[in-house]
């Protein structure tokens, strides 16, 4: 399965900063060397979407990640530095929550007036000269926010968060934080000579946190359209004397067209006179960088423009960091950009054999300031969070309905219906779609789920869910979650009735693109040919292997409209499922499914993950079909619902052989 992580490689310029960071090489960027005398070179720099990932440590897994941590990110710092003559470093937002860090700080320990969060330890180690909020700054609730930031050493600016109700011009918004600030920062031009110029910079947050943070927010804030709220500042920044104008954006790139309150308003924030350059992030991407922004009007995705204005967006979780170069030429008492450029340089990178490979070390000085947390975050997520009533496993996911793939839709479901309680979809019949991305195959005879009943970690969670994705919904039809099911289908082989031990697995069909769609009840005739083949394409189109398709206990109407929760893989068109694509999503969540799981746990005290059996296999008298698994599967062959499984001996490989009756 494809991931987020997999992000462009590494160039040349980003080796040679990666050697600076270590002190074997350093060179200077062009409009250091060459600046006039009346010119001067002013480099941006940028983190974003960091989410409490402060050292290169996956906690879910419980093991070290090259790909992630701001203490590998701030090892860049020192580098990029000396690169240029002048350089300014902002924080983008989303920094409070988003890995068993956070919540340890915010559930275990808490935070009072007066306490250090260790975002705050490492950032005001690195020297922040501003910062903006991510929507995630609010998934605590607004006590929280304010008692972290308090100690932050740095402005943090939103323009666009107001403490009541919106006034009729955004100037007289009651706001939580400044709008803007301006910065005179004293540069050097090319003559070597000092002066100052004012950089200002403004903040913006997605307005959807009055949706994802309902409860924490409602009664308390509101929040206005992005845009709108940059048209009435912008000017104010200028009459008071910004040189520079700088949007620290905490919102992606969208170029379907303008919309109220729009969540990814970052191109036509690029289009308001008098913004100068553009951070943005909250999509987890990179920008300028690979061909997600292909043919998007508005965009160069290789020069880094949006709007022709320069534009970066760093990745995620320390993945990378931003760059916006700027040449400043000195016009009368007052600076102008005359040049730019934009560049995400990244931390890693992978080989020829996609071997990943770091490119920076540690900073010390971060890992000093956090490692009190990080040792007691491994202490947490090492602990029990909650409880399990029947074990969770994968050995027979593929073959019935199975409890670790149930979890995961429960914890989607819960979460779904959470989400879109006070919007216009509240009132769709909604189903999860989820999958077993542990099923053995070429991760051999132990690449199984094997949580036993009783405590829960964190960390199990990534034995439910390898992947970091995020929660996407779509709606489709009745007749859409047909062909949806039907694509899962092509997990099995076409079986002749009256077979003996016919060969059940497909093993060209790759298990995560083996959906159960939870909320609807459905048999697999596997006497009928596969419609799709694996990529999607329609290989039997009077094929019919979904049978018996019901919701609520009568035959599915192909015209209604369901929303389907699932992940941003699948419904961004990941596995090539038939009219499953971006154009059918109608909810893009903030959270990632495997934050969504451990939520879901906490809440519940103990959770029951027992497989509702809401599939299984069509009968075919006289036939059966023989599968392997992971002999750690044996004891649970008997407890399978919906389907009678024997034990047929050992397997190749080190699995073992199992028959099924059909």
């Amino acid at each position: 399965m494809s991931s987020l992580l997999d992000l462009h490689p590494m160039t040349r310029r980003s080796l040679l900063g990666g050697l600076a960071a270590t002190g074997a090489l350093v060179v200077l960027h062009p409009f250091a060397a060459r600046a006039a005398s009346n010119q001067a070179h002013l480099r941006l720099m940028e983190t974003t979407d960091i989410h409490v990932n402060l050292m290169p440590y996956d906690y879910y897994a419980d093991k070290p990640n090259d790909t992630l941590g701001l203490s590998r990110t701030a090892s860049l710092i020192d580098g990029i530095r000396a690169e240029a003559t002048n350089s300014m470093l902002i924080d983008n937002g989303d920094l409070l929550q988003g890995s068993p860090m956070g919540d340890y700080m915010a559930y275990k320990k808490g935070m009072k007036a007066g306490d250090l969060h260790p975002v705050m330890k490492a950032m005001n180690v690195l020297g922040y000269d501003c910062g903006t909020l991510g929507n995630h700054e609010f998934n605590y609730g607004l006590d929280f926010m304010f008692n972290t930031l308090a100690a932050a050493k740095h402005p943090i600016v939103c323009a666009n968060l107001t403490k009541g109700q919106l006034a009729s011009d955004p100037k007289n918004d009651e706001l939580f934080f400044k709008p803007f600030v301006i910065i005179e920062k004293k540069i050097k031009d090319g003559a070597g000579h000092e002066s100052p110029v004012k950089v200002g910079f403004i903040g913006f947050v997605p307005p959807q946190i009055m949706v994802w943070d309902a409860k924490n927010l409602e009664g308390k804030a509101q929040t206005r359209d992005i845009v709108e709220a940059a048209r009435a500042w912008v000017p104010v920044m200028k009459e008071q004397g910004a040189d520079i104008v700088i949007a620290l954006s905490h919102s992606g790139i969208d170029a379907k067209g303008p919309s109220e309150k729009m969540e990814n308003a970052s191109l036509y924030l690029a289009g308001v006179e008098g913004i100068d350059a553009i951070f943005t992030g909250h999509q987890h991407l990179v920008f300028p960088g690979p061909k997600t922004w292909d043919g998007m009007q508005g965009v160069d995705a290789v020069k880094g423009t949006l709007m022709g204005k320069p534009a970066v967006m760093a990745g995620f979780w320390g993945s990378h960091m931003g760059l916006i170069d700027l040449l400043l030429e000195k016009d009368g008492k007052s600076w102008k950009i005359v040049d730019f450029t934009s560049e995400a340089r990244p931390i890693y990178h992978r080989d020829e054999a996609k071997k990943i490979i770091a490119d920076t070390k540690d900073k010390p000085e971060v890992v000093a300031a956090v490692q009190e947390e990080h040792e007691a975050t491994l202490a947490y997520v090492r602990t029990p969070v909650g409880k399990t009533s029947a074990p969770l496993y994968s050995y027979f996911a593929l073959v019935a309905d199975d409890p670790s793939v149930q979890i995961v839709s429960n914890a989607q479901l819960w979460y779904i219906k959470d989400m879109l309680k006070e919007t216009q979809y509240k009132d769709y019949p909604v189903l999860s779609a989820a999958a077993p991305f542990k099923a053995g195959g070429r991760g051999g005879a132990d690449y199984y789920t094997d949580v036993p009943a009783g405590d829960i970690a964190i960390k199990n969670v990534s034995d439910l869910y390898l992947y970091p994705n995020t929660v996407q919904a779509v709606l489709i039809t009745g007749a859409q979650v047909k062909n949806w099911l039907e694509m899962s289908a092509g997990m099995f082989n076409q079986i002749k009735p009256g077979s003996k031990d016919a060969d059940l697995l497909n093993l060209d069909f790759p298990s995560y693109n083996y959906d159960v769609i939870d909320g609807v009840t459905y048999e697999i005739d596997l006497s009928e040919p596969a419609k799709y083949d694996k990529d999607g394409k329609e290989a039997n189109p009077q094929a019919n292997r979904i049978k018996n398709l019901s919701f609520n206990g009568k035959p599915i109407d192909p015209q209604q409209k369901f929303v389907v929760v699932t992940n941003n893989y699948r419904a961004g068109g990941g596995g090539k499922f038939p009219e499953i694509a971006g154009d059918k999503v109608i909810f893009v969540g903030p959270d990632t499914n495997r934050d969504v799981i451990v939520r879901y746990i906490i809440s519940q005290g103990t959770i029951n993950p027992s497989a509702d059996g809401n599939w299984r296999f069509a009968a075919l008298p006289g036939t059966t079909a023989v599968f392997q698994t992971g002999p750690k599967g044996r004891p649970f062959a008997s407890k399978v619902i919906g389907a009678k499984i024997e034990d047929a001996g050992d397997g190749t490989e080190g699995f073992a052989k199992y028959r099924l009756i059909l």
